[in-house]
């Protein structure tokens, strides 16, 4: 049977992304993974972090593939089904490729949990409003949102992945010693791998013109914001060189 439109899921799903951003700035602590978690959850069952990161990361790309693979060829092209695709994108390059070059710390095994269910969710909130409620104008493709919105999200990635890029190298197989991150966006904030994916996320929200797009940067947005502010203040404490002129998460600013 063809599933059709339901609003009312995607209305409740949006509003409880929007809902986990605002609890986790509520509460204002930092996640119980990687330099946090002996700190949080020091008697915790952990998996190693490739492993971990690889299982956290795949039901985001999983699910909202699955979807889009199972629907007739002829929504493929449309505005929908390219923005699924970028979203898909990131998720592939984080389950595939990012969580098999990570360095971390072993990973808790509740959160690791906690993030499975979250990438489940939002998989399949994201790519149900796309693939069976979006509509969008065939000149979609010329608006100025979607194409602000894809430069954005593409340049969000590639900071992103650069960054990540820097952060590898700090450390030599093995080590488990932190050191100051240096380059790129680096040079300006503590939080440049957070930065670029807050950027990716926003773009991704205006290009789509959505709301379950704008619930998810909303909630990366709290999320990742405030994790940069907990790193930022983390390296601050640490390391007594630290440069005065970083910020945490925004140039020159925060």
């Amino acid at each position: 049977m063809p599933v059709h439109c339901q609003q009312s899921p995607v209305l409740a799903g949006s509003a409880t992304l929007a809902a986990l951003g605002a609890l986790v700035l509520y509460l204002a602590k930092p996640s119980g993974y990687g330099k946090y978690s002996e700190s949080v959850m020091p008697a915790a069952i952990r998996l190693p972090a490739r492993a971990a990161w690889f299982l956290q990361e795949l039901p985001s790309f999983a699910v909202p593939a699955g979807i889009l693979a199972r629907q007739p060829r002829s929504i493929f092209g449309q505005p929908a089904t390219v923005l699924l695709g970028l979203f898909c994108a990131h998720y592939f390059h984080r389950t595939f490729v990012y969580s098999f070059l990570t360095r971390g710390r072993p990973f808790p095994v509740a959160f690791l949990f906690r993030g499975f269910v979250f990438c489940v969710g939002n998989g399949l909130l994201q790519g149900y409003y796309l693939v069976y409620c979006a509509e969008y104008p065939a000149e979609w493709y010329t608006d100025l949102r979607f194409s602000v919105g894809v430069f954005l999200f593409l340049l969000g990635m590639g900071i992103n992945i650069h960054s990540d890029y820097i952060l590898r190298q700090l450390r030599k197989p093995g080590e488990i010693i932190y050191k100051i991150p240096q380059g790129g966006l680096f040079t300006y904030v503590s939080g440049a791998n957070f930065l670029g994916e807050i950027i990716e996320w926003s773009g991704y929200a205006l290009a789509s013109w959505s709301l379950p797009a704008l619930a998810f940067a909303f909630f990366s947005l709290c999320f990742l914001g405030l994790r940069a502010f907990h790193h930022h203040r983390f390296y601050i404490k640490m390391f007594e060189d630290y440069p005065k002129s970083r910020k945490a998460l925004i140039p020159f600013i925060f």
